[in-house]
């Protein structure tokens, strides 16, 4: 059976530079062949739960200020709209027609160069819990009995404010919370994790709460976690990616 994923995607430039992270991702696509693929990205906040029964989603480009050949990049990878309808039922969500944004697609297309697997994007609620959110990812859990890949798409840090230069080293305040969740993952310590507001530099690696809740999507999708890579980019942007077994 799939695992359930947490992907750090860190700069939309991920897709481009060969990076560390750049290259596990191609490699760790090649370990899978799912059927769908389920994503919930930072970059789709909503207040309610919402999912996208597009057939063909665009490739957003939410960003700005990057080369003009990031722009150029397209992602064509079908939707899955029948999938999505039986999700908004099962979860009480609100279809909506919606591409794929630059959470979705950048370690979508490292990982499935071919863009040939249906994607359906599932919103973050701004408004809910920590609990709930894990709550949600419970009832995700059984789409990978289906052979649908759940990813939730963020990143383990993301305070763009205190980016570096590339081959820095990482500051101990982003050390300190980057050990925090990996000893509470390997321990299953869920509540804690639940309660990652209260972990050892938080606030400062996480300005906003966005680029950490997909993980607790994943984690709710899956059982016990795993490391599979970490990598830190710009000094401050750990790239750290997890298999929920």
């Amino acid at each position: 059976m799939l695992p359930s994923l947490f992907i750090s995607h860190g700069s939309p430039m991920l897709a481009l530079t060969k990076t560390p992270a750049h290259a596990f991702l191609r490699e760790l696509g090649r370990q899978f062949r799912p059927d769908a693929i389920l994503v919930v990205s930072a970059h789709w906040a909503s207040e309610r739960l919402l999912v996208s029964t597009s057939a063909h989603p665009e490739t957003i480009h939410d960003f700005g200020g990057f080369p003009r050949e990031l722009y150029e990049c397209q992602y064509p990878a079908p939707g899955e709209p029948e999938l999505a309808r039986r999700l908004a039922r099962q979860l009480n969500a609100v279809p909506t027609e919606r591409g794929l944004d630059h959470g979705a697609w950048v370690p979508l297309s490292l990982m499935f160069p071919e863009a040939d697997v249906p994607v359906v994007s599932l919103s973050l609620p701004t408004t809910w819990s920590n609990a709930e959110l894990a709550e949600l990812g419970e009832k995700l859990a059984a789409l990978r009995e289906e052979n649908i890949l759940v990813i939730g798409s963020g990143s383990l840090t993301h305070n763009l404010s205190e980016m570096q230069t590339e081959g820095m080293p990482m500051p101990a305040w982003v050390g300190a919370f980057v050990d925090w969740v990996h000893f509470r993952l390997e321990a299953d310590d869920r509540d804690a994790l639940q309660a990652w507001q209260r972990a050892p530099q938080a606030r400062r690696n996480h300005p906003t709460p966005e680029h950490f809740q997909p993980l607790l999507v994943a984690m709710g999708a899956g059982g016990q976690a795993r490391r599979l890579h970490h990598s830190v980019e710009h000094g401050v942007l750990a790239m750290d990616v997890y298999a929920f077994t």
